[in-house]
């Protein structure tokens, strides 16, 4: 139910050392079987030294091998796994240590951070492992020969890249590190090794527009089928973002940036019939241009970088309104963030329609981040209790599942069950409204007095 993740989308990363150790074991599995227990310490597999979750990851895919252990007892063994095709050897293991990033960008999401939040929050992460694992971008500005030659030899493909811009001189300044290297020979070294990779350029007013993206389109476009797809998202800072010295985005910054993603596309689709190159959701909203169908986005690459994410949020809706069940009379809130909020009377028309019930809009306005963050899924707990409280009118709320995490904490480290608790009517999380409202899982809806 979120509009485009913001530039300070950022997924949550932990610590641990570099020792590759078993934080879990499924009972029943292999690992079960070989008396293998959460503590345990992985060190070789067929003699080759495990540094981390990649090596594991790829080392063990054989059907059989030798793994080199020491148990959470202590007693170091040795032991020689045979097992049928396509079962998992059944452990989960301790996240490693987080490669830190060397840069201070003036735009960076940490920088923008307020005091007090959750610790990983704080992990200013630039790390290709987590690239490949979980799409998170990374500059490669911290990449050794040694790094180059794990992922091309374990064909860690394809990664995201934050290139930002090309130029070289240009790239030192927005990620603001004289030692950065030439991300053009680390992206052709990459391709020469087979490697293919999405991008995205944080566009920053009087930095990396106008010639520099310009250049740097062309740059990238040099590199052929190894560049996946490019996307232009405009930057955007919070009132902590204390090292910004650039202009704010605004409508005809976006409005010009739009006209290169679109010169830039018909080109691609002339030479190679593919659009490679997107604008996020945001610039289309900052500029006040409609935003595109769901076959402009293919497969929604870079949907988590908020490419096609209000697209595909009308799409779900649309594809689920059929799997919905009358409604008549409830009266259900739905919070958002302000710059989705004039995008949200169109879907609750159509839900209203569908349903008979009553939906109510509730925009709320950044209380941790400032008014410059309009982003529905930086939404903090604080911002749900203002908008909810006192409304016993309300039947049912629905919130913006991405202003959760995985552990139920809102940013501002409010668990979302205590807000909850401390409400007076039932509140979901909800992605698509569809997820919730058709869910026949989910505890029936109270009827209005």
């Amino acid at each position: 139910m979120d509009d485009a993740p913001s530039p300070f989308h950022v997924r949550e990363v932990q610590q641990a050392n570099n020792v590759v150790r078993v934080s879990r074991v499924q009972p029943g599995s292999i690992a079960d079987a070989l008396g293998i227990r959460p503590g345990a310490q992985l060190h070789a597999v067929n003699g080759r030294e495990l540094a981390d979750f990649i090596d594991w990851e790829f080392l063990s895919a054989e059907d059989a091998f030798v793994v080199d252990a020491t148990h959470a007892d202590g007693t170091r063994v040795t032991l020689e796994v045979a097992r049928p095709e396509g079962e998992s050897f059944g452990i989960e293991l301790e996240p490693p240590t987080i490669r830190r990033c060397a840069n201070r960008c003036e735009f960076c999401f940490i920088e923008g951070l307020p005091k007090g939040l959750r610790k990983p929050l704080y992990v200013r992460d630039d790390d290709y492992r987590l690239s490949f694992a979980y799409g998170n971008f990374a500059t490669l500005s911290n990449l050794k020969d040694r790094d180059f030659e794990r992922i091309i030899e374990y064909r860690l493909s394809p990664l995201y890249v934050s290139v930002h811009a090309t130029p070289w001189e240009a790239r030192k300044v927005l990620l603001n590190n004289p030692r950065v290297p030439n991300v053009v020979e680390q992206l052709t070294r990459l391709k020469e090794g087979g490697i293919q990779y999405h991008c995205q350029m944080v566009i920053v007013p009087g930095l990396n527009d106008g010639d520099v993206l310009e250049q740097s389109l062309a740059d990238l476009w040099a590199l052929g089928d190894a560049v996946l797809s490019v996307a232009l998202v405009p930057v955007g800072v919070t009132q902590f973002s204390h090292l910004y010295t650039g202009k704010p985005m605004d409508a005809v910054n976006s409005g010009r940036i739009l006209d290169a993603v679109h010169r830039w596309e018909a080109r691609a689709l002339a030479e190679r019939d593919d659009r490679w190159v997107f604008g996020s959701d945001e610039l289309y909203l900052l500029a006040g241009i409609p935003l595109p169908e769901p076959e402009h986005y293919g497969e929604f690459a870079q949907i988590e970088n908020g490419v096609g994410a209000v697209t595909a949020l009308r799409q779900r809706v649309a594809e689920g309104l059929d799997a919905l069940p009358r409604l008549d009379g409830r009266r259900i809130g739905v919070v958002t963030g302000v710059s989705m909020a004039p995008l949200m009377p169109e879907l609750l028309d159509r839900l209203t329609e569908r349903t008979g019930a009553r939906f109510e809009l509730i925009p709320v306005e950044n209380s941790l981040f400032g008014p410059t963050t309009t982003t529905a899924g930086l939404l903090v707990g604080a911002d749900i209790r203002r908008a909810l409280d006192g409304r016993a009118d309300l039947d049912l709320a629905l919130i913006p599942a991405e202003c959760v995490n995985e552990a139920g904490v809102f940013l501002d480290d409010e668990p979302f069950v205590v807000v909850r608790e401390s409400l007076p009517m039932p509140v979901y999380p909800s992605y698509d409204f569809i997820d919730v409202l058709a869910h026949e899982g989910e505890p029936a809806l109270p009827t209005a007095a």
